[in-house]
C-alpha cells in the first residue's frame, strides 16, 4: 500500500523560503507524475506544481517563478522549494500523483506565511 508523507511546513514570514519534503512508500514515483497541491482554509484544494517521471514540470501561475518542484526517484521523495513567500500561500499542502488518488491522500503539512 502506497503512502505519501509530506513534511517541512511552518510558520514563515512574507518573503521567506520554505522546502517540503514528500517520501512515498512504494515505487510510485519511478512511474508517475506527481504533484503538489494545496488548500487554504475555506477554499478548494488546488494544484500547485507537477513534475513528470521524466522531470519536465509545470506550474500554476500563482506561484511560477517562486517555487520549484524536484525530485529524486532513489529516494522515494518528491520536493517543494518555496521562496519569496506570500501570505496567501498560506495551506496545508499535500503531495500526490497526477491525476491525484483517493487513496494517497495523506496528512499534509501547514505553511503559514505571516505578514
Amino acid at each position: 500500500q502506497v503512502q505519501l508523507v509530506e513534511s517541512g511546513g511552518g510558520l514563515v514570514q512574507a518573503g521567506g523560503s520554505r522546502r517540503l519534503s514528500c517520501a512515498a512508500s512504494g515505487r510510485i514515483f519511478s512511474i508517475n507524475a506527481m504533484g503538489w497541491y494545496r488548500q487554504a482554509p475555506g477554499k478548494q484544494r488546488e494544484l500547485v506544481a507537477t513534475i513528470a517521471s521524466s522531470g519536465s514540470t509545470n506550474y500554476a501561475d500563482s506561484v511560477k517563478g517562486r517555487f520549484t518542484i524536484s525530485r529524486d526517484n532513489a529516494k522515494n521523495t518528491v520536493y517543494l522549494q518555496m521562496n519569496s513567500l506570500k501570505p496567501e500561500d498560506t495551506a496545508v499542502y499535500y503531495c500526490n500523483t497526477l491525476p491525484p488518488a483517493h487513496d494517497y491522500w495523506g496528512r499534509g503539512t501547514q505553511v503559514t506565511v505571516s505578514s
